[in-house]
């Protein structure tokens, strides 16, 4: 079973030489940590930064440079800030090409729900709408279950929606998993985790192929 960090070194692995890449709040904000020296990535965020770098080292926080979730980060050389008008520009006009983002529920056709809980109060919804209708490939982080123990990998989300069949996979502590038309194919398992977990935490219909193999991170 993977941790956060487990979670997010797996989704550093779908990282390509080149991408421009957004990181939602939670657990995707750590790839930038463990994507491949040997690459060049160009992290944006929405509050208005292009060429992220990794979290600061504690003492060496700087705290007028923030992501989106108000977490001090640090940028690279050649990084640059601007306003949230020309950010969405760039979120709008598809020039991302990958959006990892958390999420409270994912559909098996790929629906995702990442930003209400009814009755609880919330600030907004950030720029969650504009990437999941903006992003061609969109991978969400998260854990399979919630604190009870239920799936959240649905047939059908309960919670109000952030975007409709927009996500492609989803990297959790129990697998790595495809939306297909006929559901979630599973594709990897977490280490020491048998595919009869997966099934047991799985609400949506999980579709199995051939031998599932383990994941490496």
């Amino acid at each position: 079973m993977l941790d956060k960090i487990g979670i997010a070194k797996r989704i550093a692995k779908e990282v390509k030489d080149g991408y421009y890449v957004n990181l939602g709040i939670g657990i995707p904000t750590l790839v930038a940590n463990y994507v491949r020296d040997t690459i060049s990535v160009e992290f944006q965020s929405e509050n208005g930064v292009l060429g992220m770098g990794p979290f600061p080292y504690e003492g060496e926080e700087d705290a007028d440079i923030i992501n989106a979730g108000k977490q001090t980060i640090t940028t690279l050389p050649g990084a640059s800030f601007f306003d949230s008008a020309t950010s969405f520009g760039m979120i709008r006009g598809k020039h991302v090409d990958l959006t990892i983002l958390g999420a409270m529920e994912v559909a098996e056709n790929g629906d995702i729900a990442n930003w209400k809980i009814p009755g609880k109060m919330v600030k907004g919804m950030g720029g969650a709408m504009d990437l999941v209708a903006s992003a061609e490939n969109i991978i969400v982080a998260m854990m399979h279950t919630n604190k009870a123990g239920e799936s959240k990998l649905l047939k059908k989300c309960s919670l109000p929606l952030t975007g409709v069949g927009c996500v492609k996979k989803i990297v959790t502590n129990l697998a790595v998993l495809q939306v297909t038309p006929s559901g979630f194919l599973l594709i990897e398992r977490a280490p020491g985790v048998s595919v009869e977990d997966i099934k047991q935490a799985t609400e949506g219909t999980l579709i199995i192929k051939g031998d599932i193999p383990e994941m490496t991170v």
